[in-house]
């Protein structure tokens, strides 16, 4: 099983202007979670810094189509996003 890094880069004022999408945002987070492609996911300790989300699977497709879904990104609140490939050497989920 393959890791990817999903990278949001936040709009300023993100906090404020996130909460008409929270409650979907979170519902696909957490339906991604619940069918194994997402293993864990939050926001930087300064939200305004950005979000991080560790998705796994056999390609990056899967993390790249939560992003391309995301309520936070359709509506702006993202803005940039990145996947990367990420290579556990020490631990696994498996």
């Amino acid at each position: 099983m393959n890791y990817y890094l999903l990278f949001y880069k936040t709009i300023e004022n993100y906090v404020e202007k996130r909460a008409p999408f929270r409650t979907e945002h979170l519902k696909m987070a957490e339906e991604a979670h619940q069918n194994g492609d997402l293993v864990m996911a939050g926001a930087m300790a300064e939200p305004a810094d950005g979000a991080v989300l560790i998705f796994k699977g056999e390609s990056p497709k899967k993390a790249e189509n939560f992003a391309k879904n995301d309520p936070y990104v359709k509506n702006g609140l993202i803005e940039t996003w990145e996947v990367r490939p990420w290579t556990v050497v020490v631990g696994a989920l498996e």
